[in-house]
């Protein structure tokens, strides 16, 4: 059957109309792979939580200035860090995983995976290798992107004030912290990863502003006895 002008162009139309949704839809399910990735991990953690490999070691100037080139390439970006061969993606993250953060100021719940890395902060916070373990004396810095999307990630952290409460669950315990101090600095400022004495200190990394980010927005709390 031959086709005649008209319907040669109909076509082409639908051609193109059914190639811009395809575009426009593409951001919206790579969110939905991500979020999906990330419940997938909270479901499991919150059952029970896998024995952690060692992670790589690096010294903090170094994980430090990977976690801004990290941080600077967004959450939309795609990822150049691969698995090791014998693993999965899948079985990556579970290994890695150590923890659950929650504000309930914010409404946020997310895994914490050891290693602030481009594939753990994907689906999570990533807790810098060099720091302090979670809940314990010293400085323990926990790094996310912000999505675009309102509630995504560390999207809201700036909507958290002094005071807050910061819930942190692991494999073994459960710890309190408050939020003690909150400030934008320059990307290479690394006073954020000071120790202060010999309290447990829990630090928040994430870009600033949202959009076209130059700065990292600090949330630094301190381990606290729970009140209920």
């Amino acid at each position: 059957m031959k086709l005649t002008g008209t319907a040669v162009t109909k076509i082409a139309a639908y051609v193109l109309i059914a190639a811009g949704l395809a575009l426009l839809a593409f951001p919206t399910v790579r969110e939905y792979l991500q979020d999906r990735e990330q419940q997938r991990i909270l479901q499991q953690l919150e059952q029970s939580l896998s024995p952690v490999e060692p992670a790589r070691s690096y010294d903090i100037q170094s994980e430090y200035s990977r976690l801004s080139h990290v941080l600077d390439a967004g959450l939309e970006q795609t990822g150049t860090e691969e698995p090791e061969p014998s693993e999965t993606p899948e079985e990556l993250m579970d290994e890695r995983t150590i923890g659950i953060i929650e504000i309930d100021k914010i409404e946020l719940k997310l895994p914490i995976l050891e290693g602030a890395t481009t594939q753990t902060m994907k689906v999570g916070a990533g807790h810098m290798t060099e720091t302090a373990p979670l809940g314990e004396i010293g400085n323990a810095a926990v790094a996310a992107h912000r999505a675009r999307t309102k509630g995504r990630m560390f999207n809201r952290l700036n909507e958290v004030d002094i005071g807050d409460r910061i819930d942190i669950r692991t494999r073994n315990d459960s710890f309190v912290y408050q939020v003690t101090d909150i400030k934008v600095v320059l990307p290479t400022d690394l006073s954020v990863l000071d120790n202060d004495g010999d309290k447990a200190t829990l630090t928040l990394i994430t870009c600033d502003p949202l959009v076209n980010p130059t700065h990292r927005l600090i949330v630094r709390a301190e381990r606290v006895e729970d009140q209920g």
